[in-house]
């Protein structure tokens, strides 16, 4: 757990830095979606919910002017920080070169080779609403190496990613998601907690990751095709969107498919049904 004391040493150095970044002409920039958090109670939150000890390796992506990575760096045993915005990494450099266990690095984490990182490594970060569902996807690639990320993210998206077969926001990230995650909606951050407020509120999601899938699967990349091409028109019937299947109506009958159902109404269990039986037409 972290102390009052520490909070409020970091909540002080966050806002000289703010200030400072201010006074020398630093706008924050939209396009890349800074909105930094300043409510130190919430970034205990944050951390609380992460579970981070001593022995991890934690990478944060968007550490805009560091009051997380401070935090992280006092329980973690190396923090990683990838910033893409070059005038807040070199002043990250700065405001962090006491922490000899931080690293700062400017780079775009789309792009930035995860391997690179010796070890597992589990995810902390405020990350950037426009980056959210693409990097998330980049975050399953290194499954093996990530046993958890605790993120916050635009509400909406959170939602998604924990959505239920029957809900409206149910589809392709949801499925993705519970395929290798278990995750869970921790809390909602208010858009008043954030500087400049972002239009929308927060919610932190926590994903226990798991290397392989948490589901039996014959074919696991047939079955990703299977819940992509089926949602890409979401309104139509199942039999409907998978139509450019060789021998889908068959498929459904063996699977124990209703082909009058929409994409939205099948669980996970029941894409799987149906990609093992398509396997069989291959």
């Amino acid at each position: 757990m972290l102390n009052d004391n520490f909070l409020r040493q970091t909540f002080i150095k966050y806002t000289m830095h703010w200030m400072t970044a201010v006074c020398h002409n630093m706008p924050v920039r939209r396009p890349l979606g800074q909105h930094f958090l300043f409510d130190p109670n919430i970034l205990k939150r944050i951390i609380d919910s992460s579970g981070i000890t001593p022995e991890d390796t934690v990478l944060e992506i968007g550490p805009g002017l560091g009051t997380m990575t401070r935090l992280l760096a006092h329980y973690a045993g190396k923090v990683i920080a990838i910033e893409v915005d070059s005038r807040l990494s070199e002043r990250l450099k700065e405001t962090l070169s006491s922490a000899a266990n931080v690293e700062i690095i400017n780079a775009d984490a789309l792009k930035y080779p995860f391997n690179d990182i010796s070890g597992k490594f589990k995810v902390v970060a405020n990350i950037p609403y426009y980056i959210t569902t693409p990097l998330l996807f980049r975050f399953l690639e290194f499954k093996e190496r990530i046993p958890s990320m605790t993120l916050l993210m635009q509400k909406e998206v959170a939602e998604r990613i924990v959505a239920k077969p029957g809900r409206k926001d149910y589809g392709v990230l949801s499925i993705t998601a519970q395929l290798y995650t278990r995750p869970e909606i921790k809390f909602i951050v208010s858009r008043g907690t954030f500087s400049p407020p972002p239009r929308v509120d927060s919610a932190l999601v926590h994903f226990e990751v798991s290397g392989e899938p948490i589901y039996k699967i014959k074919d696991e990349r047939l079955f990703l095709k299977v819940v992509k091409t089926a949602f890409s028109q979401r309104r139509k019937t199942i039999l409907n969107t998978l139509k450019s299947y060789a021998g889908i109506k068959e498929a459904l009958d063996r699977a124990g498919i209703d082909p009058k159902l929409r994409p939205e109404n099948l669980s996970i269990e029941d894409f799987i049904k149906i990609a093992d039986a398509l396997s069989r037409s291959f």
